[in-house]
């Protein structure tokens, strides 16, 4: 369609971070708890782009420093026993501070999760939507 612009194939646009660390202190088990250990978190975050890009203006998209600093404060804050709950946590904060965000995808990555076997990854990922 000449001179209209459409968003991706899902409907929307999207802005990823992926792989952001820091040491939290989640997990069910005593150690886990008192040691902390690292996580990494991977968001996508679902949004209309078309009027951020036709104004070039930071005030109508995502700012991706402050998903960040959303995605710190839950990870480092208080210690939970799963991270089912530290992703769903951070999904809920990022539709509560992210006005124009549609929907969220958040992965929560526990790399040295406390399990006898050889792995490279355990991680949970949940989808929040504002519907």
């Amino acid at each position: 369609m000449r001179g209209s612009a459409q968003a991706g194939p899902s409907g929307r646009d999207r802005i990823t971070l992926t792989g952001l660390t820091a040491r939290g202190y989640h997990g069910v088990f005593a150690a886990e708890k008192r040691d902390g250990q690292e996580f990494t978190t991977d968001v996508v975050v679902h949004l209309d782009a078309a009027p951020a890009a036709a104004g070039d203006s930071l005030e109508h998209t995502v700012n991706y420093a402050q998903v960040a600093d959303t995605v710190l404060r839950v990870v480092t804050g208080e210690s939970l026993d799963l991270i089912e709950t530290v992703a769903d946590r951070i999904a809920r904060a990022l539709l509560a501070e992210q006005p124009v965000a549609a929907a969220v995808e958040v992965t929560v990555h526990k790399p040295h999760a406390p399990i006898e076997a050889d792995f490279a990854d355990v991680a949970v990922s949940v989808c929040r939507s504002r519907t």
